[in-house]
């Protein structure tokens, strides 16, 4: 099964958790609920560059079509999308985003119970689409993803979004797992944003599975791709699945690198415009 998005949240004293809610450690594919209220999304999409849209796809038809995989309950996914197309908070559902960038995002994660909160409060239900997908069944994915992409006329997403994801995939499935997931996320994308999780946070995943007397993640112990997985995943990308890295946007205040990387077979437009705007 593919891990939603969001990483482990940090330590808390159990009374800080809400009613119902995991504790930390119980959910094995990353998908805790509230979690951005551990990590809220401006950590992330702050470090991302104003008209980057602009920059990278200067000429592209719209609606450029964007991918969110792992998107937890959609606090992020929507922070995106402000983001990318210049809207303030205040702004809800528009039949033209300012900026002039029109962009209509998918977002899947494996967890109903989050899709379903994403789609009750999403505040852009005509441009962002939540849907419960197990990204790692093959049987699922490509025909679901295909069939979106034809409502557009396209083979190919224009941007695709993996933030703390990565992490999730490898415990659950392996080394194998990991290279298909990014063989398979590289293959649809033109443009893929990254978000790996670093080494220091696989041990503290396990170490908080064996303190609640769960069994350890099958792979933890056998994995062969491990150290510097920024290095790691982005030798994987550009090595193995025909991507080049565009540029690193920094890192947040809780050690995550968020990288872009480029389809070395799209147009190179747009790659010197997204390293000029750092």
């Amino acid at each position: 099964m593919a891990a939603p998005r969001s990483q482990e949240p940090p330590a808390l004293e159990p009374g800080a958790l809400e009613p119902g809610a995991l504790e930390p450690g119980a959910a094995p594919y990353g998908n805790f609920p509230n979690y951005s209220r551990f990590h809220p999304p401006e950590g992330r999409v702050g470090l991302l560059p104003g008209g980057l849209l602009q920059s990278l796809f200067p000429a592209e038809a719209r609606p450029l079509l964007g991918l969110d995989v792992g998107c937890n309950s959609g606090e992020l996914s929507v922070a995106l999308y402000r983001h990318l197309l210049g809207l303030q908070e205040s702004e809800g559902s528009l039949e033209q985003p300012a900026a002039g960038k029109d962009l209509n995002l998918l977002c899947c994660d494996i967890d109903p119970v989050l899709i379903e909160r994403a789609q009750q409060f999403s505040p852009f239900p005509a441009s962002i689409s939540f849907a419960r997908l197990d990204i790692m069944d093959s049987s699922a994915r490509g025909p679901f993803l295909t069939s979106h992409l034809r409502r557009f006329g396209r083979s190919a997403f224009d941007i695709a979004f993996c933030m703390s994801v990565t992490m999730w995939i490898h415990l659950n499935h392996g080394d194998s797992g990991l290279m298909e997931f990014l063989s398979f996320l590289s293959s649809l994308s033109k443009y893929l944003l990254i978000e790996p999780q670093p080494w220091k946070c696989y041990r503290a995943a396990a170490r908080r599975l064996r303190r609640l007397g769960r069994r350890d993640f099958e792979h933890f112990r056998s994995l062969a791709i491990n150290g510097d997985m920024v290095e790691r995943i982005t030798q994987i990308l550009t090595q193995d699945c025909d991507m080049e890295l565009v540029c690193c946007f920094g890192s947040t205040s809780w050690d995550r690198s968020l990288l872009l990387f480029k389809s070395s077979s799209s147009s190179h437009s747009g790659r010197e415009s997204a390293e000029q705007e750092q």
